[in-house]
């Protein structure tokens, strides 16, 4: 599967975010994964994604996952929110853009379907 048709990753525990992410995905026509764990994130991860979408606020083992991203060659888009940006800023770094939640909520359609821009 090319990257292109790959789903994209979503590493999401919020089940706001994960129904409003399934939902925004199914309406785009966008093939979309969860991943809730390490290990099913590596498993994905192997089978190819466009990006991965992750959440900075869900309380994820984050230098792993990041290490796995990162050796998969796949962009992150992460989400976090205003009260914790200070917090998650050691990662955004690591990530190819990072906005807020309310952000993704308003730019979600666009993302799923023309990935991520800076």
């Amino acid at each position: 599967m090319s990257r292109t048709t790959s789903p994209v990753l979503a590493v999401v525990r919020d089940l706001f975010f994960v129904a409003r992410i399934r939902e925004t995905a199914r309406l785009a026509g966008v093939p979309l994964v969860f991943a809730r764990t390490p290990e099913e994130l590596e498993a994905a991860l192997l089978k190819a994604a466009r990006f991965v979408v992750l959440d900075l606020t869900g309380g994820f083992d984050y230098a792993r996952v990041f290490g796995l991203t990162e050796a998969a060659k796949v962009p992150v888009l992460a989400f976090t929110t205003h009260a914790l940006a200070r917090e998650t800023q050691p990662w955004h770094g690591r990530c190819e853009r990072v906005v807020t939640k309310e952000t993704l909520t308003q730019e979600l359609p666009q993302l799923l379907t023309e990935g991520i821009t800076a």
